[in-house]
């Protein structure tokens, strides 16, 4: 068996996305997959999981080799909260559900890693904060937490993860050049894995703050 590595991602759907924003996230996501589909060990053993959340949380790419993902369209309503804490309890579900632990038998999955996009806060903050250490329980190789555009709130992803970037906008080439660099985060991270190392990020392009 290929040890498989899985990337889970959580973009924000939330009503502010709406318009421009979504359409610069689905060109990214979609972008972000060609990038991918172009590396050999990353179409040998990465899958992927999408998961929206707006008022409601949605598994709306279960667990797929990225061999068989093809570009889709993220939608979002016109308006309604963010789910933030709704979607890291359906992550955590997941993982425990996908993930093959390494066993006398079998090497088992790569650690995973999470990537989570918003453009605003938590509306479910109590919630939010209960499955802070439930998510770091789970072990991931790497989380990253990207906020995104003037609303977005940072502090949040920084209680959850040392990794987060901040965009001062959500436009299409500002989220093209975040794409860009998760895809060559993944790259390097099965890269690192692979050989016992533990998981560094690449330096982010400039148009990404590390928020420290």
């Amino acid at each position: 068996m290929t040890r498989r590595l899985l990337a889970y991602f959580l973009l924000d759907t939330s009503g502010s996305m709406n318009g421009e924003p979504i359409q610069a996230l689905n060109n990214g996501f979609n972008g972000l997959i060609s990038m991918l589909r172009a590396d050999p060990q990353a179409m040998d053993s990465l899958h992927l999981s999408v998961i929206t959340f707006d008022r409601e949380v949605k598994n709306i790419i279960p667990l797929t080799a990225l061999a068989g993902f093809y570009p889709m369209e993220i939608t979002c309503p016109d308006s309604g909260p963010t789910h933030t804490g709704a979607a890291l309890e359906l992550v955590s579900e997941l993982v425990k559900k996908d993930q093959v632990k390494e066993t006398a038998d079998t090497k088992g999955d790569w650690q995973p890693l999470l990537f989570i996009f918003t453009d605003g806060k938590p509306s479910d903050i109590q919630k939010y904060r209960q499955m802070i250490p439930v998510i770091k329980g789970l072990e991931f190789g790497a989380i990253v937490g990207c906020a995104a555009g003037p609303k977005a709130d940072e502090q949040f992803l920084k209680e959850l993860t040392d990794h987060v970037v901040k965009l001062d906008t959500t436009d299409a080439i500002t989220l093209s050049s975040f794409f860009k660099w998760v895809s060559s985060s993944i790259t390097q991270g099965g890269q690192s894995q692979s050989t016992g190392e533990s998981m560094t990020l690449p330096p982010p392009p400039s148009e990404l703050n590390i928020i420290i």
